[in-house]
């Protein structure tokens, strides 16, 4: 489990990756003993033993988050990919699994909005939008064996009032114009570290 910085909600997440899992893994019943098998968990690193001959050599990862009962919906789930060329530091979002049956678009790697919203005078949220949980299996696309790379997850969670909102409203009073009404509270999981190289 990963707890938000400064509470006691905790998002329940698990991350893996392998060169051998099978398409929609997360969907198969003991999907957790398959991905222990046949790969590695967050923390660590994936490598290609030589001579090897797995299913594919492009990395496929699954994920699956379950919300907090006492916090907000999950709204969806992104990989966060990081690598180095020529120096440089380089980071690209993918977002991986969507609530409320939404389609992520293959050119911008994003959910749709799912239409979750805030009353603000309330800090009631929608009942209606966001799972309960999320999960995915997914292949980087954009996988390029002959440059290190690292991966991690990160969970976000429907809008909520920022604590300034609740704060104002407890106290009768106009909300902070410096700054956001309302959050997304997140987790992210350790990374996994490809090191493939031919």
């Amino acid at each position: 489990a990963s707890c938000l910085v400064g509470s006691e909600m905790c998002i329940r997440d698990s991350f893996f990756a392998s060169f051998d899992y099978p398409a929609k893994l997360t969907s198969q019943k003991d999907w957790v003993k398959t991905a222990y098998a046949k790969g590695v968990p967050m923390g660590g690193d994936l490598t290609l033993d030589p001579g090897a001959t797995p299913k594919s050599k492009t990395p496929t990862f699954a994920v699956h988050a379950l919300r907090d009962p006492n916090s907000a919906p999950l709204q969806r789930i992104q990989i966060i990919k990081g690598w180095t060329k020529d120096g440089e530091l380089y980071d690209k979002v993918f977002d991986v699994a969507c609530s409320d049956g939404g389609k992520i678009d293959p050119k911008t790697h994003r959910c749709p909005d799912n239409g979750a919203t805030v009353d603000i005078k309330t800090c009631e949220i929608s009942k209606n939008k966001g799972d309960a949980e999320l999960a995915a299996t997914w292949t980087d696309p954009e996988f390029d064996m002959t440059v290190p790379a690292f991966y991690y997850v990160r969970v976000l969670e429907n809008p909520v009032c920022r604590w300034s909102t609740r704060d104002a409203n407890r106290l009768g009073v106009k909300p902070l114009d410096i700054v956001p009404t309302t959050i997304q509270e997140r987790i992210w999981s350790s990374p996994i570290l490809s090191l493939i190289h031919i």
